[in-house]
Protein backbone atom coordinates (compact mmCIF):
# COMPACT_ATOMS: atom_id res chain seq x y z
CA UNK A 1 0.00 0.00 0.00
CA UNK A 2 1.33 3.39 -0.95
CA UNK A 3 2.68 5.54 1.91
CA UNK A 4 0.88 8.51 0.39
CA UNK A 5 -2.37 6.88 1.37
CA UNK A 6 -1.15 5.92 4.79
CA UNK A 7 -0.95 9.35 6.32
CA UNK A 8 -4.71 9.43 6.45
CA UNK A 9 -5.39 6.62 8.76
CA UNK A 10 -3.32 8.20 11.39
CA UNK A 11 -6.73 9.68 11.78
CA UNK A 12 -8.43 8.29 14.72
CA UNK A 13 -7.71 7.28 18.29
CA UNK A 14 -10.83 5.81 19.71
CA UNK A 15 -11.73 4.48 23.08
CA UNK A 16 -15.06 2.83 22.52
CA UNK A 17 -17.88 4.10 24.73
CA UNK A 18 -19.22 1.80 27.37
CA UNK A 19 -21.67 -0.15 25.28
CA UNK A 20 -23.77 -1.25 28.20
CA UNK A 21 -24.83 2.37 28.68
CA UNK A 22 -25.96 2.94 25.10
CA UNK A 23 -29.37 2.55 23.56
CA UNK A 24 -29.23 1.27 20.01
CA UNK A 25 -31.82 2.15 17.43
CA UNK A 26 -31.27 -0.43 14.68
CA UNK A 27 -31.33 0.98 11.16
CA UNK A 28 -31.87 -2.36 9.42
CA UNK A 29 -35.59 -1.96 8.74
CA UNK A 30 -36.49 1.66 9.44
CA UNK A 31 -40.23 1.56 8.91
CA UNK A 32 -41.36 -2.06 8.56
CA UNK A 33 -43.17 -4.24 11.05
CA UNK A 34 -42.82 -8.01 10.87
CA UNK A 35 -41.39 -10.96 12.72
CA UNK A 36 -37.60 -11.08 12.63
CA UNK A 37 -35.96 -14.03 10.99
CA UNK A 38 -32.32 -15.12 10.97
CA UNK A 39 -29.86 -13.49 10.73
CA UNK A 40 -31.64 -10.34 11.92
CA UNK A 41 -33.08 -11.97 15.04
CA UNK A 42 -29.51 -12.67 16.15
CA UNK A 43 -28.49 -9.14 15.36
CA UNK A 44 -31.25 -7.68 17.49
CA UNK A 45 -30.43 -10.09 20.32
CA UNK A 46 -26.83 -8.89 20.16
CA UNK A 47 -27.86 -5.23 20.21
CA UNK A 48 -30.03 -5.76 23.27
CA UNK A 49 -27.30 -7.55 25.22
CA UNK A 50 -24.77 -5.58 27.32
CA UNK A 51 -21.27 -5.79 25.94
CA UNK A 52 -19.86 -7.49 29.02
CA UNK A 53 -22.35 -10.33 28.48
CA UNK A 54 -21.02 -10.75 24.94
CA UNK A 55 -17.44 -11.05 26.11
CA UNK A 56 -16.47 -7.82 24.35
CA UNK A 57 -13.92 -5.38 25.70
CA UNK A 58 -15.58 -2.12 26.69
CA UNK A 59 -13.90 1.25 26.92
CA UNK A 60 -15.63 3.78 29.13
CA UNK A 61 -15.77 7.46 28.16
CA UNK A 62 -16.03 9.90 31.05
CA UNK A 63 -18.80 12.43 30.97
CA UNK A 64 -17.15 15.70 31.91
CA UNK A 65 -19.97 18.20 31.33
CA UNK A 66 -22.08 19.45 28.48
CA UNK A 67 -21.59 23.09 27.74
CA UNK A 68 -20.55 22.08 24.23
CA UNK A 69 -20.21 18.79 22.56
CA UNK A 70 -16.47 19.23 22.27
CA UNK A 71 -15.46 19.88 25.86
CA UNK A 72 -12.03 18.28 26.28
CA UNK A 73 -10.29 16.52 29.14
CA UNK A 74 -6.96 17.78 30.42
CA UNK A 75 -4.35 15.22 31.42
CA UNK A 76 -2.28 17.16 33.86
CA UNK A 77 -0.16 14.73 35.86
CA UNK A 78 3.32 13.67 34.81
CA UNK A 79 2.38 10.04 35.43
CA UNK A 80 -0.45 10.25 32.92
CA UNK A 81 1.81 12.00 30.42
CA UNK A 82 4.53 9.38 30.65
CA UNK A 83 2.03 6.59 30.05
CA UNK A 84 0.72 7.98 26.74
CA UNK A 85 2.02 6.10 23.71
CA UNK A 86 4.20 7.91 21.16
CA UNK A 87 4.53 6.31 17.73
CA UNK A 88 7.56 5.87 15.52
CA UNK A 89 7.10 6.39 11.81
CA UNK A 90 7.12 2.63 11.27
CA UNK A 91 4.47 2.05 13.93
CA UNK A 92 2.26 4.81 12.52
CA UNK A 93 2.52 3.29 9.05
CA UNK A 94 1.78 -0.17 10.43
CA UNK A 95 -1.37 1.04 12.16
CA UNK A 96 -2.53 2.60 8.90
CA UNK A 97 -1.96 -0.64 7.03
CA UNK A 98 -3.95 -2.59 9.59
CA UNK A 99 -6.81 -0.09 9.64
CA UNK A 100 -7.14 0.03 5.87
CA UNK A 101 -6.46 -3.66 5.45
CA UNK A 102 -7.98 -6.35 7.66
CA UNK A 103 -10.00 -3.89 9.76
CA UNK A 104 -11.89 -2.57 6.74
CA UNK A 105 -11.54 1.19 7.03
CA UNK A 106 -11.40 3.36 3.94
CA UNK A 107 -9.25 6.43 3.43
CA UNK A 108 -12.24 8.74 3.10
CA UNK A 109 -13.78 7.44 6.34
CA UNK A 110 -10.64 8.13 8.30
CA UNK A 111 -10.00 11.45 6.58
CA UNK A 112 -13.47 12.64 7.54
CA UNK A 113 -12.95 11.70 11.17
CA UNK A 114 -9.47 13.20 11.24
CA UNK A 115 -10.67 16.53 9.87
CA UNK A 116 -13.58 16.60 12.30
CA UNK A 117 -11.15 16.00 15.17
CA UNK A 118 -8.97 18.91 14.06
CA UNK A 119 -12.00 21.21 13.76
CA UNK A 120 -13.21 20.17 17.22
CA UNK A 121 -9.82 20.87 18.80
CA UNK A 122 -9.69 24.31 17.18
CA UNK A 123 -13.23 25.11 18.33
CA UNK A 124 -12.34 24.02 21.85
CA UNK A 125 -9.44 26.46 22.18
CA UNK A 126 -10.15 29.30 19.77
CA UNK A 127 -13.77 30.45 19.82
CA UNK A 128 -15.35 31.60 16.57
CA UNK A 129 -16.44 34.84 18.22
CA UNK A 130 -12.78 35.88 18.55
CA UNK A 131 -10.86 33.80 15.99
CA UNK A 132 -13.18 33.84 13.02
CA UNK A 133 -10.90 34.14 9.98
CA UNK A 134 -9.23 30.82 9.15
CA UNK A 135 -6.70 29.98 6.42
CA UNK A 136 -6.17 26.28 5.73
CA UNK A 137 -2.95 25.56 3.79
CA UNK A 138 -3.36 22.07 2.38
CA UNK A 139 -0.71 19.82 0.86
CA UNK A 140 -1.19 17.29 -1.94
CA UNK A 141 -1.50 14.22 0.30
CA UNK A 142 -3.81 12.93 2.96
CA UNK A 143 -2.68 15.53 5.48
CA UNK A 144 -3.99 18.13 3.06
CA UNK A 145 -7.26 16.20 2.86
CA UNK A 146 -7.51 16.45 6.64
CA UNK A 147 -7.23 20.22 6.29
CA UNK A 148 -9.97 20.38 3.67
CA UNK A 149 -12.33 18.37 5.84
CA UNK A 150 -11.46 20.46 8.91
CA UNK A 151 -12.22 23.65 6.99
CA UNK A 152 -15.65 22.33 6.00
CA UNK A 153 -16.53 21.50 9.60
CA UNK A 154 -15.22 24.86 10.80
CA UNK A 155 -17.52 26.55 8.31
CA UNK A 156 -20.47 24.80 9.93
CA UNK A 157 -19.12 25.73 13.37
CA UNK A 158 -19.42 29.42 12.45
CA UNK A 159 -15.88 30.20 11.23
CA UNK A 160 -14.98 31.81 7.88
CA UNK A 161 -12.41 29.52 6.23
CA UNK A 162 -10.26 30.28 3.20
CA UNK A 163 -8.32 27.52 1.42
CA UNK A 164 -4.85 27.58 -0.10
CA UNK A 165 -4.44 24.30 -2.02
CA UNK A 166 -1.49 24.79 -4.40
CA UNK A 167 -0.91 21.21 -5.61
CA UNK A 168 -4.31 19.67 -6.06
CA UNK A 169 -4.63 15.90 -6.19
CA UNK A 170 -6.81 14.77 -9.12
CA UNK A 171 -8.22 11.71 -7.32
CA UNK A 172 -12.02 11.71 -6.91
CA UNK A 173 -11.80 11.77 -3.11
CA UNK A 174 -9.95 15.08 -3.10
CA UNK A 175 -11.98 16.56 -5.95
CA UNK A 176 -15.08 15.80 -3.92
CA UNK A 177 -13.71 17.62 -0.90
CA UNK A 178 -13.01 20.67 -3.07
CA UNK A 179 -16.52 20.53 -4.53
CA UNK A 180 -18.04 20.36 -1.04
CA UNK A 181 -16.17 23.51 0.01
CA UNK A 182 -17.02 25.32 -3.21
CA UNK A 183 -20.70 24.52 -2.64
CA UNK A 184 -20.40 26.46 0.62
CA UNK A 185 -18.79 29.39 -1.23
CA UNK A 186 -15.54 28.89 0.70
CA UNK A 187 -12.86 30.89 -1.19
CA UNK A 188 -9.77 29.22 -2.69
CA UNK A 189 -6.59 31.29 -3.05
CA UNK A 190 -3.38 30.38 -4.82
CA UNK A 191 -0.09 30.76 -2.96
CA UNK A 192 0.62 33.83 -5.10
CA UNK A 193 -2.72 35.43 -4.23
CA UNK A 194 -2.30 35.16 -0.47
CA UNK A 195 -2.14 38.56 1.24
CA UNK A 196 1.34 39.80 2.02
CA UNK A 197 0.77 39.94 5.77
CA UNK A 198 -1.08 36.82 6.87
CA UNK A 199 -1.37 38.06 10.46
CA UNK A 200 -3.44 41.04 9.38
CA UNK A 201 -5.87 38.90 7.43
CA UNK A 202 -6.25 35.65 9.36
CA UNK A 203 -6.76 34.74 13.01
CA UNK A 204 -5.91 31.05 12.56
CA UNK A 205 -3.73 29.26 10.00
CA UNK A 206 -4.11 25.49 9.68
CA UNK A 207 -0.84 23.83 8.68
CA UNK A 208 -2.02 20.73 6.79
CA UNK A 209 0.85 20.52 4.29
CA UNK A 210 2.78 17.36 5.20
CA UNK A 211 2.05 14.33 7.35
CA UNK A 212 4.23 11.67 8.97
CA UNK A 213 4.91 9.82 5.70
CA UNK A 214 6.65 12.83 4.10
CA UNK A 215 10.39 12.51 3.39
CA UNK A 216 12.98 14.98 2.24
CA UNK A 217 12.94 18.76 2.02
CA UNK A 218 9.76 20.71 1.22
CA UNK A 219 9.74 22.00 -2.34
CA UNK A 220 8.05 25.08 -3.85
CA UNK A 221 5.61 26.50 -3.09
CA UNK A 222 5.49 24.80 0.32
CA UNK A 223 8.99 25.78 1.38
CA UNK A 224 8.07 29.46 1.02
CA UNK A 225 4.72 28.90 2.75
CA UNK A 226 6.44 27.31 5.73
CA UNK A 227 8.77 30.28 5.99
CA UNK A 228 5.81 32.64 5.89
CA UNK A 229 4.31 30.82 8.85
CA UNK A 230 7.60 31.11 10.71
CA UNK A 231 7.61 34.84 9.91
CA UNK A 232 4.11 35.16 11.37
CA UNK A 233 5.38 33.72 14.63
CA UNK A 234 8.48 35.93 14.64
CA UNK A 235 6.18 38.91 14.48
CA UNK A 236 4.66 37.73 17.75
CA UNK A 237 7.99 38.29 19.49
CA UNK A 238 7.94 41.96 18.44
CA UNK A 239 4.78 42.47 20.49
CA UNK A 240 2.58 42.80 17.40
CA UNK A 241 -0.55 40.73 16.86
CA UNK A 242 0.24 37.38 15.29
CA UNK A 243 -1.97 34.70 13.86
CA UNK A 244 -2.46 31.36 15.61
CA UNK A 245 -0.93 28.33 13.90
CA UNK A 246 -2.49 24.90 14.15
CA UNK A 247 -0.54 21.89 12.84
CA UNK A 248 -2.26 18.68 11.81
CA UNK A 249 -0.46 15.64 13.24
CA UNK A 250 3.08 16.81 12.34
CA UNK A 251 4.28 20.41 12.07
CA UNK A 252 5.24 20.70 8.41
CA UNK A 253 9.00 20.51 7.91
CA UNK A 254 9.57 18.52 11.11
CA UNK A 255 11.17 15.08 11.14
CA UNK A 256 8.49 12.61 12.25
CA UNK A 257 10.72 11.26 15.03
CA UNK A 258 13.38 13.90 15.70
CA UNK A 259 11.22 17.00 15.46
CA UNK A 260 12.40 20.44 14.33
CA UNK A 261 15.97 19.41 13.53
CA UNK A 262 17.20 22.84 12.43
CA UNK A 263 15.37 24.75 15.16
CA UNK A 264 14.06 27.16 12.55
CA UNK A 265 10.78 25.44 11.68
CA UNK A 266 7.16 26.08 12.55
CA UNK A 267 6.36 26.26 16.23
CA UNK A 268 2.59 25.81 16.26
CA UNK A 269 0.35 27.08 19.01
CA UNK A 270 -1.86 23.99 18.70
CA UNK A 271 -0.82 20.49 17.64
CA UNK A 272 -3.52 17.91 16.91
CA UNK A 273 -1.93 14.46 16.97
CA UNK A 274 -3.99 11.85 15.14
CA UNK A 275 -4.36 8.28 16.43
CA UNK A 276 -1.52 8.84 18.91
CA UNK A 277 1.28 11.40 19.19
CA UNK A 278 4.30 10.74 16.99
CA UNK A 279 7.75 10.77 18.59
CA UNK A 280 8.41 14.31 17.38
CA UNK A 281 5.51 15.52 19.53
CA UNK A 282 7.76 15.08 22.58
CA UNK A 283 9.62 18.13 21.26
CA UNK A 284 6.43 20.18 20.95
CA UNK A 285 6.52 23.11 23.36
CA UNK A 286 3.35 24.97 22.42
CA UNK A 287 0.49 25.64 24.82
CA UNK A 288 -2.13 23.31 23.29
CA UNK A 289 -1.68 19.63 22.41
CA UNK A 290 -4.62 17.38 21.61
CA UNK A 291 -5.03 13.79 20.49
CA UNK A 292 -7.70 13.75 17.80
CA UNK A 293 -10.22 11.13 16.76
CA UNK A 294 -11.41 8.17 18.71
CA UNK A 295 -11.50 5.36 16.23
CA UNK A 296 -8.79 2.91 17.23
CA UNK A 297 -10.33 -0.56 17.66
CA UNK A 298 -9.29 -2.87 20.52
CA UNK A 299 -7.27 -5.01 18.09
CA UNK A 300 -4.98 -2.05 17.35
CA UNK A 301 -4.68 -1.06 21.01
CA UNK A 302 -3.62 -4.58 21.92
CA UNK A 303 -1.32 -5.24 18.97
CA UNK A 304 0.68 -2.03 19.42
CA UNK A 305 0.32 -1.85 23.21
CA UNK A 306 -1.16 1.63 22.93
CA UNK A 307 -2.11 3.65 25.97
CA UNK A 308 -4.38 6.53 24.99
CA UNK A 309 -6.23 9.01 27.18
CA UNK A 310 -9.97 8.60 27.77
CA UNK A 311 -12.15 10.95 25.75
CA UNK A 312 -14.66 13.11 27.60
CA UNK A 313 -18.31 12.67 26.75
CA UNK A 314 -18.82 12.54 22.98
CA UNK A 315 -15.77 14.64 22.14
CA UNK A 316 -13.53 13.82 19.19
CA UNK A 317 -10.47 15.30 20.89
CA UNK A 318 -8.74 15.20 24.25
CA UNK A 319 -6.15 17.58 25.64
CA UNK A 320 -2.83 16.08 26.66
CA UNK A 321 0.49 17.57 27.68
CA UNK A 322 1.20 20.17 30.27
CA UNK A 323 -1.76 21.76 32.03
CA UNK A 324 -3.01 24.87 30.31
CA UNK A 325 -1.74 27.96 32.11
CA UNK A 326 -4.60 30.41 32.18
CA UNK A 327 -4.47 34.08 33.08
CA UNK A 328 -7.69 34.26 35.04
CA UNK A 329 -7.93 38.00 34.49
CA UNK A 330 -8.12 37.43 30.73
CA UNK A 331 -11.07 35.03 30.88
CA UNK A 332 -14.09 36.72 29.38
CA UNK A 333 -16.99 36.02 27.08
CA UNK A 334 -18.44 38.52 24.64
CA UNK A 335 -22.09 37.52 24.74
CA UNK A 336 -24.19 37.72 21.59
CA UNK A 337 -27.91 37.58 22.39
CA UNK A 338 -31.24 39.05 21.31
CA UNK A 339 -32.05 42.30 23.10
CA UNK A 340 -34.23 42.10 26.21
CA UNK A 341 -36.63 45.01 25.81
CA UNK A 342 -39.23 46.31 28.23
CA UNK A 343 -41.96 46.39 25.60
CA UNK A 344 -41.38 42.76 24.65
CA UNK A 345 -41.27 41.02 28.04
CA UNK A 346 -44.28 39.68 29.92
CA UNK A 347 -46.00 42.09 32.30
CA UNK A 348 -46.02 39.44 35.05
CA UNK A 349 -42.57 38.19 36.13
CA UNK A 350 -43.94 34.70 36.83
CA UNK A 351 -45.01 34.49 33.18
CA UNK A 352 -41.63 35.80 32.05
CA UNK A 353 -39.86 33.21 34.24
CA UNK A 354 -42.03 30.44 32.82
CA UNK A 355 -41.18 31.58 29.29
CA UNK A 356 -37.43 31.57 29.97
CA UNK A 357 -37.57 28.30 31.88
CA UNK A 358 -39.29 26.65 28.91
CA UNK A 359 -36.59 28.06 26.64
CA UNK A 360 -33.93 26.47 28.86
CA UNK A 361 -35.68 23.10 28.64
CA UNK A 362 -36.09 23.39 24.86
CA UNK A 363 -32.38 24.22 24.55
CA UNK A 364 -31.51 20.94 26.25
CA UNK A 365 -29.56 22.62 29.06
CA UNK A 366 -28.43 20.34 31.87
CA UNK A 367 -30.57 20.68 35.00
CA UNK A 368 -32.34 23.92 34.07
CA UNK A 369 -34.04 23.76 37.49
CA UNK A 370 -30.72 24.06 39.34
CA UNK A 371 -30.58 27.25 41.39
CA UNK A 372 -28.21 28.85 43.86
CA UNK A 373 -29.94 29.41 47.20
CA UNK A 374 -28.42 32.13 49.39
CA UNK A 375 -29.33 32.51 53.04
CA UNK A 376 -27.95 34.39 56.04
CA UNK A 377 -28.07 33.70 59.75
CA UNK A 378 -28.96 36.35 62.36
CA UNK A 379 -25.31 37.45 62.40
CA UNK A 380 -25.68 38.46 58.74
CA UNK A 381 -23.05 36.06 57.39
CA UNK A 382 -24.29 34.71 54.03
CA UNK A 383 -23.94 31.23 52.59
CA UNK A 384 -24.90 29.75 49.22
CA UNK A 385 -25.44 26.27 47.80
CA UNK A 386 -27.09 24.66 44.79
CA UNK A 387 -30.57 23.16 45.15
CA UNK A 388 -33.18 22.00 42.67
CA UNK A 389 -36.42 23.82 41.96
CA UNK A 390 -39.30 21.37 42.37
CA UNK A 391 -42.25 23.61 41.63
CA UNK A 392 -43.19 27.18 40.74
CA UNK A 393 -46.50 28.97 40.54
CA UNK A 394 -47.93 32.33 41.56
CA UNK A 395 -47.46 31.28 45.18
CA UNK A 396 -43.70 31.03 44.83
CA UNK A 397 -40.66 28.82 44.21
CA UNK A 398 -40.54 25.41 45.87
CA UNK A 399 -37.64 23.16 46.94
CA UNK A 400 -37.10 20.39 49.48
CA UNK A 401 -34.30 19.73 51.95
CA UNK A 402 -33.32 18.59 55.43
CA UNK A 403 -34.78 20.83 58.16
CA UNK A 404 -31.64 20.31 60.27
CA UNK A 405 -29.21 21.50 57.59
CA UNK A 406 -27.29 24.77 57.73
CA UNK A 407 -29.64 26.50 55.30
CA UNK A 408 -32.62 25.41 57.38
CA UNK A 409 -31.04 26.73 60.57
CA UNK A 410 -30.30 30.05 58.89
CA UNK A 411 -33.84 30.29 57.48
CA UNK A 412 -35.23 29.73 60.97
CA UNK A 413 -33.22 32.75 62.18
CA UNK A 414 -33.70 34.89 59.08
CA UNK A 415 -36.60 33.72 56.88
CA UNK A 416 -35.48 35.59 53.76
CA UNK A 417 -33.48 34.20 50.84
CA UNK A 418 -32.33 34.82 47.29
CA UNK A 419 -32.40 32.41 44.34
CA UNK A 420 -30.21 32.58 41.25
CA UNK A 421 -30.78 30.63 38.03
CA UNK A 422 -27.91 30.52 35.51
CA UNK A 423 -28.66 29.28 32.00
CA UNK A 424 -25.26 29.33 30.36
CA UNK A 425 -26.28 28.21 26.89
CA UNK A 426 -28.74 31.10 26.60
CA UNK A 427 -26.61 33.80 28.29
CA UNK A 428 -29.34 34.31 30.87
CA UNK A 429 -29.72 34.56 34.62
CA UNK A 430 -32.74 35.17 36.83
CA UNK A 431 -32.56 36.47 40.42
CA UNK A 432 -35.50 36.08 42.78
CA UNK A 433 -35.66 37.46 46.35
CA UNK A 434 -38.27 37.23 49.07
CA UNK A 435 -39.45 35.69 52.35
CA UNK A 436 -39.38 31.93 52.85
CA UNK A 437 -41.78 29.64 54.68
CA UNK A 438 -42.11 25.91 55.21
CA UNK A 439 -44.71 24.07 53.14
CA UNK A 440 -47.33 21.85 54.77
CA UNK A 441 -46.34 18.42 55.97
CA UNK A 442 -48.90 16.93 53.59
CA UNK A 443 -47.22 18.59 50.60
CA UNK A 444 -43.79 17.41 51.76
CA UNK A 445 -45.16 13.90 52.29
CA UNK A 446 -46.63 13.79 48.79
CA UNK A 447 -43.38 14.88 47.14
CA UNK A 448 -41.23 12.60 49.31
CA UNK A 449 -43.05 9.49 48.11
CA UNK A 450 -42.84 10.64 44.47
CA UNK A 451 -39.04 10.37 44.65
CA UNK A 452 -37.10 7.22 43.71
CA UNK A 453 -36.85 4.83 46.66
CA UNK A 454 -33.08 5.25 46.70
CA UNK A 455 -33.49 9.00 47.18
CA UNK A 456 -35.99 8.41 49.98
CA UNK A 457 -33.53 6.16 51.81
CA UNK A 458 -30.73 8.66 51.17
CA UNK A 459 -32.79 11.43 52.80
CA UNK A 460 -33.15 9.31 55.95
CA UNK A 461 -29.47 8.33 56.06
CA UNK A 462 -28.10 11.83 55.57
CA UNK A 463 -28.13 14.09 58.60
CA UNK A 464 -27.32 16.94 56.25
CA UNK A 465 -24.43 19.29 57.16
CA UNK A 466 -23.39 17.13 60.16
CA UNK A 467 -19.88 15.64 60.38
CA UNK A 468 -19.65 11.90 59.58
CA UNK A 469 -16.73 9.47 60.05
CA UNK A 470 -16.42 8.73 56.33
CA UNK A 471 -18.24 7.59 53.21
CA UNK A 472 -18.23 3.99 54.39
CA UNK A 473 -20.36 5.05 57.37
CA UNK A 474 -23.00 6.49 55.06
CA UNK A 475 -22.90 3.48 52.74
CA UNK A 476 -23.32 1.01 55.60
CA UNK A 477 -26.33 2.90 56.97
CA UNK A 478 -27.81 3.06 53.49
CA UNK A 479 -27.34 -0.68 52.96
CA UNK A 480 -29.04 -1.45 56.29
CA UNK A 481 -32.10 0.64 55.41
CA UNK A 482 -32.21 -0.73 51.88
CA UNK A 483 -32.40 -4.25 53.35
CA UNK A 484 -35.15 -3.23 55.77
CA UNK A 485 -37.32 -1.82 52.96
CA UNK A 486 -36.41 -4.40 50.34
CA UNK A 487 -39.93 -5.84 50.47
CA UNK A 488 -41.30 -2.69 48.84
CA UNK A 489 -43.21 -1.40 51.86
CA UNK A 490 -43.77 2.33 52.32
CA UNK A 491 -40.70 4.26 53.45
CA UNK A 492 -41.74 6.82 56.09
CA UNK A 493 -40.76 10.43 55.51
CA UNK A 494 -38.47 11.61 58.29
CA UNK A 495 -39.82 14.48 60.39
CA UNK A 496 -36.67 16.49 59.70
CA UNK A 497 -37.25 16.57 55.93
CA UNK A 498 -39.61 18.78 53.95
CA UNK A 499 -40.13 21.72 51.65
CA UNK A 500 -39.73 25.48 51.57
CA UNK A 501 -41.41 28.07 49.39
CA UNK A 502 -39.95 31.47 48.56
CA UNK A 503 -42.56 34.15 47.86
CA UNK A 504 -40.93 36.61 45.42
CA UNK A 505 -40.79 40.29 46.18
CA UNK A 506 -38.20 41.08 43.50
CA UNK A 507 -37.30 39.52 40.14
CA UNK A 508 -34.36 40.45 37.95
CA UNK A 509 -33.93 39.09 34.41
CA UNK A 510 -30.42 39.37 32.95
CA UNK A 511 -29.47 38.83 29.30
CA UNK A 512 -25.78 38.92 28.36
CA UNK A 513 -24.84 41.31 25.56
CA UNK A 514 -21.74 42.44 23.70
CA UNK A 515 -19.23 44.85 25.24
CA UNK A 516 -20.66 44.25 28.71
CA UNK A 517 -23.77 46.30 27.91
CA UNK A 518 -25.99 43.60 29.37
CA UNK A 519 -29.77 43.86 29.67
CA UNK A 520 -31.11 43.88 33.25
CA UNK A 521 -34.84 44.24 33.88
CA UNK A 522 -36.03 44.56 37.47
CA UNK A 523 -39.59 43.66 38.46
CA UNK A 524 -40.78 45.13 41.75
CA UNK A 525 -44.33 45.10 43.18
CA UNK A 526 -46.64 48.10 42.95
CA UNK A 527 -50.30 48.61 43.82
CA UNK A 528 -52.55 49.78 40.98
CA UNK A 529 -56.25 50.45 41.71
CA UNK A 530 -56.04 48.39 44.86
CA UNK A 531 -54.54 45.44 43.04
CA UNK A 532 -50.97 44.18 43.14
CA UNK A 533 -49.03 44.68 39.95
CA UNK A 534 -45.41 44.82 38.84
CA UNK A 535 -43.24 47.74 37.79
CA UNK A 536 -40.42 47.12 35.31
CA UNK A 537 -37.20 49.16 35.54
CA UNK A 538 -34.01 48.86 33.54
CA UNK A 539 -30.83 48.59 35.59
CA UNK A 540 -27.40 49.67 34.39
CA UNK A 541 -25.28 46.62 33.54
Amino acid sequence: MRRALLSKTKAMSCLLPNQSSLIFKPAIFPSHHFLLKPPFFSLFTCLSTPSHHLGLRSYSSRNWGSRTQFRCLSMSTSKEMESISYLSQQEAAGIDEDLMGPLGFSVDQLMELAGLSVACAIAEVFKASEYNRVLAICGPGNNGGDGLVAARHLYHFGYKPVICYPKRTPKPLYSGLVTQLESLSVPFLSAEDLPLDLSDNFDIIIDAMFGFSFHGTPRPPFDALIQRLVSCQNRHHTGLKSTVIVSVDIPSGWHVEEGDVTGEGIKPDLLVSLTAPKLCAKKFGGPHHFVGGRFVPPAILEKYKLHLPPYPGTSMCVRIGKPLQVDISSLRENYISPALLEEEVEADPFDQFSKWFNDAIAAGLKEPNAMALSTAAKDGKPSSRMVLLKGVDKNGFLWFTNYESRKARELSENPHAALLFYWDGLNRTVRVEGPVEKVSDAESEQYFHSRPRGSQIGAIVSKQSSIVPGRQYLQENYNELEAIYSDGKLIPKPKYWGGYRLKPEVFEFWQGQTSRLHDRLLYSPVEVDGKRGWKIDRLAP
